[in-house]
């Protein structure tokens, strides 16, 4: 098929943040490009995801924020709560940025195609009873939730509906213990109701430095999280009081909501990979090679459908590659997944950059440790202590700063900055000869001198 019988030079299938980039991008490389959704433009980010995860976040924080202001001198009356109004303004929110994304695709020249693709091979889809060609075909559709089988799981919620609820609800449960987990228990419990963190194991934020899971829990638990360690749901069954969860050691536990939060899959089912010749792995993840072609060279993927780093900007990253890749003069590389930051949105904020203390020691032997935890001034005078922690690691050899890990608020503004001087290569020293500014929790990394250990 020659190139001028296609119908688009890139059909993307999916419109959450990669597949738009890809698109945005290949559009103004001048391909011809079309975008098929079968949900809301904006993908897990915007519409079950990063957005309206940390508006839920920030409402919980006044709450913690009304508490420290009276040791600054505020009396204020006792703050109330209404989520209803709070789930009314994120929608409109979420529907405002929908409208955004439309927009930036028909700006671009970008045709939208509302429906469900499935492959029919290396050029051509099908999307309802039409079938579209494309020179190249981008997959782009994203992860979902995974739910555990066990009995009663239907009364149970993940995430994507958590944002749906009706009410707040008294009593929650939340299982699993990574960023997920973490972020909806603080925002339960901040905003009143009375939570618990469930968990197999009795470590928070797994892949990620062990300290920061450990710093994080302490707070979190200051907070009035309850934490039940190695424990799993092994059935739910709803009576009269609640939803009572049957565990793995035999107690039960009673609940309003029990929400699992164990993990996601990639949303790869139904659409005709393995017809087509697209290999996944085990995890049903499309396997791609490091310029994110599948194994049919026409067929590409990116963000969270493909087995790497489920973040946003990494996706953003990703499908800027693909597009110059196939339109443009190429030279776009994927990004360095080790230098990626990221931020966990619970209460307190985590943010990190680079490698945990464990994989520094497997890659490089020598480290010096760094590390500092103190009560910052912003809550010092607050009724509830909470405790900033933060931490180097360094390659002992050659001086390179390896990871910038932290526990505290403000972690992720904090780490973007950190990000650019590893990027760039930093040494301790740098980071010594730095001026802090004072007085800031941020000083602190510019400013601590004696390791903790070797």
């Amino acid at each position: 098929m020659q190139q001028q019988d296609f119908d688009y030079d890139f059909l993307v299938i999916g419109g959450g943040s990669g597949g738009v980039r890809a698109s945005r991008v290949a559009a103004g490389l001048g391909a011809r490009v079309a975008v098929v959704e079968s949900g809301p433009l904006g993908g897990t980010c915007v519409n079950v995801g990063c957005i309206p995860k940390k508006l839920l976040s920030h409402a919980a924080h006044f709450s913690q924020l009304a508490e420290e202001a009276q040791g600054f001198g505020w009396q204020l009356e006792p703050p109330r709560f209404d989520w209803a109004t709070l789930i009314a303004n994120k929608d409109r929110e979420i529907e405002r940025l929908n409208g955004v994304y439309e927009k930036m695709l028909a700006g671009a020249g970008i045709t939208l195609i509302h429906g469900r693709a499935t492959l029919l091979g290396p050029h051509s889809v099908l999307v309802g009873a039409a079938s579209i060609t494309a020179r190249h075909i981008l997959i782009a559709t994203g992860g979902r939730p995974s739910m555990p089988d066990i009995p009663g799981v239907e009364h149970a919620i993940s995430s994507d509906q958590a944002f749906h609820l009706r009410e707040l609800p008294e009593r929650v449960v939340v299982v699993g213990a990574g960023y997920i987990a973490v972020e909806f228990a603080s925002i339960f419990n901040g905003l009143g109701a009375q939570t618990t963190l469930l968990h197999r194991r009795q470590q928070l934020l797994r892949g990620f430095d062990a300290d920061l899971g450990r710093a994080l829990a302490e707070e979190m638990q200051r907070q009035g999280v309850g934490f039940q360690w190695n424990e799993a749901v092994v059935a739910i069954r709803k009576q009269a009081d609640g939803l009572q969860l049957q565990l793995g050691s035999g107690r039960s536990l009673v609940t309003d909501c029990v929400m699992f939060a164990t993990g996601r899959k990639p949303n790869t089912d139904g659409l005709g990979l393995e017809a087509a010749g697209v290999r996944c792995n085990a995890a049903g993840a499309v396997v791609v090679d490091q310029n994110f072609s599948t194994s049919v060279p026409s067929i590409h993927a990116v963000g969270d459908v493909v087995d790497r780093m489920a973040l946003t900007p990494v996706a953003l990253a990703e499908g800027t590659v693909v597009a110059h890749g196939l339109f443009g003069q190429g030279g776009r590389s994927a990004p360095d997944y080790e230098l990626v930051p990221t931020a966990v949105f619970s209460h307190p904020q985590v943010g990190t950059v680079g490698l945990s203390e464990a994989a520094a020691r497997e890659r490089y032997g020598e480290l010096q440790i760094f590390e500092s935890a103190f009560r910052p001034l912003s809550n010092r005078m607050g009724a509830a202590p909470e405790n900033v922690f933060l931490k180097l690691v360094v390659s002992k050899a050659d001086q390179r700063v390896r990871g910038v890990h932290m526990v505290g608020e403000g972690a992720g503004e904090l780490m973007q900055g950190f990000a650019v001087a590893l990027q760039c290569g930093a040494t301790k020293q740098q980071f010594d000869a730095t001026i802090g500014i004072h007085p800031t929790v941020a000083e602190e990394l510019v400013t601590m001198r004696e390791p903790v250990r070797g």
